[in-house]
């Protein structure tokens, strides 16, 4: 889901279990990090991984969702 609108200051990106628990998700945007631009998790300010490697950063998304959903197991 794309949000944008005058509350967000930078387009982002909700990426969420589908069909599991659509209530868990992670809200991503692109940033310029230190003269390199980062995928980066908006609720904890972390960066998830670097842009450019699309596949890697669903990834280390995918992995965030799991724990989030699973946290016993992580």
């Amino acid at each position: 889901m794309k949000l944008y609108g005058r509350e967000f200051p930078t387009p982002l990106l909700w990426v969420y279990a589908s069909g599991v628990a659509e209530d868990v998700g992670v809200v991503v945007r692109a940033r310029a990090v230190g003269g390199a631009w980062v995928y980066q998790d908006v609720q904890r300010g972390r960066v998830l991984f670097p842009c450019g490697d699309a596949k890697a950063a669903g990834e280390r998304v995918d992995s965030v969702l799991k724990g989030r959903l699973f946290p016993a197991t992580w």
